[in-house]
């Protein structure tokens, strides 16, 4: 069964590029890709392995898919932390009209005439 990948593990993949040797690649195009060792050490389950049992070559469809399901995992929760914020904006907004109208009311109170009850008693 296959281990999971994490964002983690997918951040301890570290691209390289490399030229395959002459006789597979006469123009030795430069390729980007992963070494089977490094990504062996992340995910066994990634690599295909030669006769001897080491690591030969990367799986890349079994990556991708990786990338995908990790990419789709975020993706969704930045869709969700983007309700939140919306969410939040509009309560912020709410409180800050609340403010606004007790602060107009306090300086309403505060222009209006005190009207203070006195009562002289005779001496």
């Amino acid at each position: 069964m296959a281990k999971p990948i994490t964002w983690e593990a997918l951040f301890a993949l570290k691209p390289v590029t490399f030229h395959y040797k002459r006789e597979i690649d006469p123009a030795s195009t430069p390729q980007l890709g992963l070494v089977a060792e490094e990504v062996e050490k992340v995910n066994p389950d990634l690599v295909v392995r030669d006769k001897e049992g080491k690591p030969y070559s990367v799986r890349y469809d079994q990556v991708n898919a990786m990338l995908l399901n990790e990419f789709l995992k975020e993706h969704k929760a930045c869709v969700e932390e983007h309700r939140t914020v919306e969410e939040l904006k509009k309560e912020v907004a709410a409180l800050t009209a609340g403010l606004q109208k007790v602060s107009a009311q306090l300086e309403e109170s505060k222009a209006a005439p005190q009207m203070v009850e006195s009562s002289v008693r005779g001496r």
